[in-house]
């Protein structure tokens, strides 16, 4: 009887150790599955900026995005997998409805829609990715390598905004 109790309660304290790792995780692969899906959205949105956008500045913009966004998606993507999550395949239903409705404009009000998202997005971003970076495992580390660029973008953007 003692036996059987000790090999239950050895199995529970597994089960609750196991819990307990996976939840840990959590976090990490929710983050992570919100980078992914940010930056198959920005390399997305850079494509259209380079496509809709009327002034060079835009159009560079978006160059910088697609490129800066895809090398970060596969360090994402290496991470994700590091961690054997099951990465997205693309944006999520919010990005794809802000893509749609971006790929509608063109010229001028393309160009000062473009820059008002970029801002707004890339501080939510550099928020997140902060916080993230706290985190010393593959998630953080990867998240503590993407603040300078998007940084860069958040500072170009304010300055496709305000004009200059």
């Amino acid at each position: 009887m003692n036996r059987s109790l000790l090999s239950l309660g050895s199995a529970v304290l597994m089960a609750i150790s196991i819990a307990s790792a996976s939840a840990k995780d959590k976090p990490n692969e929710t983050f992570l599955k919100k980078a992914i899906e940010g930056n198959f959205a920005e390399v997305s949105m850079g494509d259209l900026a380079q496509k809709n956008g009327e002034s060079e500045k835009v159009k560079s913009y978006g160059r910088m995005l697609s490129t800066d966004h895809a090398a970060a998606n596969q360090k994402a993507l290496d991470a994700a997998n590091s961690l054997g999550m099951n990465p997205p395949k693309g944006p999520n239903a919010k990005q794809k409805a802000d893509y749609n409705k971006m790929s509608k404009m063109s010229g001028a009000g393309f160009d000062k829609m473009f820059a008002i998202h970029m801002v707004a997005d890339h501080q939510k971003d550099i928020a997140e990715y902060k916080k993230a970076s706290k985190n010393k495992d593959v998630a953080g580390e990867y998240a503590s390598g993407q603040i300078d660029t998007l940084q860069k973008h958040l500072d170009a953007a304010e300055s496709l905004k305000g004009g200059k």
